[in-house]
């Protein structure tokens, strides 16, 4: 930290003097754990964000840790335990497999697990402690049809983490809301992050999404990365010309993948990083408006190319962000929304999602004001 913090000066801090102070306290420190957590206060003497310390390893056995069926499964009024949903998955995503939807498998809402490679499932404790352990590898599950009739075995794979499968769903359902509620004419899409994972998913739909007449841009949840400017440079693109052809095809806009009409982000207090640059960059653009609360407010970035000894990693807040307009302010603050929309817990709990309600609003009266771009017809003969 010393060698790589972003000022020589630790901005302000006297390095020496705040290592001495915690010093005494190695000497209570009874497990890795522990030194974990001092190491956290230490670094936070800084007042930085991006300044961690990961222990090594996944924090789980992979031997206990529960497989997961990409479903919810409940106990019924009998003391069953069944299926009462079962995850789609998402064929372009190689990792968005959900098993009880794998071929030959054929679990339907509303049967039952009646056993586990065998073992019958317990009434009190369902099917989870018999999946322990069973992650990525072939097990089989003894089905009672919801319908009645005989039990059938079948054989599936269970997943580490169904996180990725629940994500898909949940960005199908917001962009489902928003089809339904603007009658198919705005776009929407999430991006989850600024690497890879996020640059894949915002392209995932792009195509399809860009051609309605408005779009919506959550990065609520971002978890930031380094890719912002390249996400920003697609959603301030402005169409300057068509390229038309014969039978029908649609009219392709120049330069691609362009917005057609106002676009609207949407953004939580989990934006953060490049999730707090890309609202910046979008407000001081004037691409369109921010719709949410005030983001994470973290904007110090880190490479991560140290560990100790013990493979734990520290970071180090190496590249400070200045932007026009808030300065170098977004550090330790974050970026104000346009228009502030709270997401309550009941809000959650009960499905609604006002964020997402209002950037349809101010997009619909957007395109009041000013339409769509649109193609041209064909010149006279």
């Amino acid at each position: 930290m010393r060698d790589h913090f972003w000022r020589a000066d630790m901005g302000g801090v006297d390095w020496a003097a705040v290592r001495e102070r915690y010093r005494p306290l190695v000497d209570a420190v009874g497990s890795h754990d522990e030194l974990v957590d001092l190491l956290w206060e230490l670094q936070g003497e800084l007042g930085t964000s991006h300044a961690y310390v990961t222990p090594p390893g996944g924090g789980y056995e992979s031997a206990r840790r529960i497989g997961l069926l990409g479903a919810d499964i409940e106990r019924d009024e009998d003391g069953g335990w069944r299926v009462t949903r079962i995850l789609p998955g998402e064929s372009s995503d190689p990792h968005g497999r959900s098993p009880l939807r794998a071929p030959g498998v054929a679990v339907r809402v509303g049967d039952a697990i009646l056993a586990v490679d065998g073992r019958p499932v317990s009434s009190a404790q369902g099917p989870g402690p018999l999946l322990a352990g069973t992650a990525d590898k072939p097990v089989e599950l003894r089905i009672g049809p919801a319908g009645g009739g005989p039990a059938r075995s079948v054989v599936v794979v269970p997943l580490l983490d169904d996180m990725l499968l629940r994500y898909h769903d949940w960005v199908a359902g917001r962009r489902a809301h928003v089809h339904e509620a603007s009658e198919g004419r705005i776009g929407y899409l999430h991006v989850p992050d600024m690497v890879a994972t996020g640059w894949a998913q915002l392209h995932r739909d792009l195509r399809l999404e860009i051609q309605r007449e408005a779009l919506i841009v959550d990065v609520r949840e971002n978890r930031g990365g380094h890719l912002s400017q390249l996400v920003v440079e697609k959603l301030g693109r402005t169409i300057i010309g068509w390229q038309v052809s014969r039978n029908g095809h649609r009219a392709e806009s120049y330069p691609g993948d362009a917005p057609r009409g106002p676009v609207i982000a949407v953004a939580n207090e989990f934006s953060g990083s490049d999730g707090d640059i890309v609202n910046a960059a979008i407000k001081t653009l004037g691409i369109g408006p921010v719709v949410g609360v005030r983001t994470w407010g973290g904007v110090i970035g880190i490479d991560m190319r140290y560990h100790l000894v013990d493979g734990t990693l520290v970071t180090q807040p190496r590249y400070a962000t200045w932007l026009r307009g808030p300065g170098w302010g977004v550090e330790n603050y974050g970026v104000d929304p346009d228009v502030e929309v709270v997401m309550t817990p009941r809000d959650h709990a009960e499905g609604r999602d006002p964020q997402l309600d209002t950037a349809v609003r101010l997009a619909l009266e957007a395109l009041a004001r000013t339409p769509a771009a649109t193609p041209p017809e064909l010149p006279p003969l």
